[in-house]
């Protein structure tokens, strides 16, 4: 307890006071004789002494509350210029720097709005063509059907348009923000074409690393198993040769199946559609990976390749699951939407980045050490060989959802 504290000088006066009443009433007992007149004497004096003590230490603590609560008031009418006098060494004068302190950080914070906003005004009126007084949903109307679908989703997303023959694609980021004092929602259109070209470049020359080096990973050690399978075959050492040929077996044996794996990707056939139910589906589905159904199965049979598109959806509930999905959260959606179906897989993960999303569909794109960067683009080259799309967007919350889109007719 600090000697200048509301606490202490309420202890020193209390105390001054208690000592001084013993001290009177002592002084009135020595010229009294009556204890009955001492008490009333003494009751007539120290009561109103009391009194005009406690209105004393009332008074500044009333008048202090009085103006915090005036400036508290100016605060919630967006003043925030009001600064009080705080010299006070007590509990009164920490709560008084408090307030000037809450006002300063709320006159900067304001400050910094401010000046966002009219960095984002300024954004606003010069970014390219005006559309003042447009109806938003004339605009939408005339736009592409990919980037109309895509701002109807109201999550960032990639989408293709085709442009002069050419197909251009592009990243959509939505975001809600206040202008002026008033809620809008930001649109942003990044063209990605001559990124993705780059990446491609780059793609390609990571996948012939890759395969560069997992051939060598299996000839160096065949070729090496091969000679000295030779010099034991010529000593006659067939005990030590059975170990060898094991060994080179299973080299190739892991070699086939590293190629094979990529003549699959490059050699994929086309789907055979066939009508398949959907509940039989998705419980075939759930014996390889866990998943909640959000939603009922639609009733009418999907159209499309049953062998390939289980291929895909196997490898979706793995990535789901490896995304860091610990909550049994992974769901599968199936939603029919006219002439085509939509078929969601969406996790609480971590979702993807920015780069992440915009590279994710690309052949040998992989953001795992181990991985071949060939799960996502053979989603998307099977969902597009039978006539439908993929799309990858963060979810609210946390976590992805990848949409395919597939023709039913």
């Amino acid at each position: 307890m600090r000697l200048f504290s509301l606490e202490g000088k309420l202890a020193i006066l209390l105390a001054a006071l208690s000592v001084a009443g013993t001290a009177f009433t002592i002084l009135l007992g020595m010229l009294w004789s009556s204890p009955w007149l001492v008490a009333t004497v003494a009751s007539l004096v120290l009561v109103p002494v009391s009194i005009w003590v406690a209105r004393q230490i009332a008074s500044p603590l009333a008048s202090i509350l009085r103006v915090v609560s005036g400036s508290v008031t100016s605060f919630r009418d967006g003043d925030f210029s009001t600064s009080l006098n705080a010299t006070r060494n007590d509990e009164l004068g920490d709560l008084l720097r408090a307030h000037n302190e809450l006002g300063r950080v709320l006159r900067d914070e304001r400050q910094n709005l401010f000046q966002r906003e009219l960095l984002l005004d300024t954004v606003v009126q010069n970014g390219g063509k005006r559309m003042n007084g447009l109806d938003f949903g004339d605009v939408v109307a005339e736009c592409p059907q990919p980037l109309a679908a895509a701002l109807a989703s109201h999550q960032d997303r990639l989408f293709t348009v085709n442009l002069d023959n050419e197909d251009e694609t592009f990243h959509l980021s939505q975001r809600d923000v206040r202008l002026n004092g008033r809620s809008h929602r930001l649109l942003q259109i990044k063209r990605l074409t001559r990124e993705l070209s780059r990446q491609e470049v780059q793609t390609w020359k990571k996948v012939i690393r890759v395969i560069s080096h997992e051939l060598n990973n299996s000839l160096a050690p065949i070729s090496s198993l091969a000679h000295s399978g030779r010099a034991l075959a010529q000593r006659g050492d067939n005990e030590r040769l059975t170990t060898v040929f094991d060994t080179i077996e299973e080299r190739s044996r892991h070699l086939d199946g590293f190629i094979r794996g990529y003549a699959e990707f490059a050699k994929l056939p086309q789907p055979r559609r066939e009508d398949v139910d959907w509940s039989e589906f998705l419980n075939q589905l759930g014996q390889h990976h866990a998943f909640r159904l959000a939603g009922s199965a639609p009733t009418q049979p999907g159209k499309f390749d049953r062998a390939q598109l289980e291929q895909v959806m196997i490898n979706l509930l793995k990535n789901a699951h490896e995304a860091g999905d610990e909550g049994g959260s992974v769901e599968i959606a199936v939603l029919p939407r006219g002439n085509e179906v939509r078929i969601e897989v969406r996790d609480r993960g971590t979702g993807m980045s920015e780069t992440v999303l915009a590279n994710a569909l690309l052949p040998f794109y992989s953001t795992k050490r181990s991985g071949t960067g060939l799960g996502l683009a053979l989603t998307r080259e099977i969902v597009e060989a039978h006539g439908g799309r993929v799309t990858l967007a963060n979810r609210e919350g946390g976590g992805l959802v990848v949409a395919l889109a597939l023709p039913q007719d």
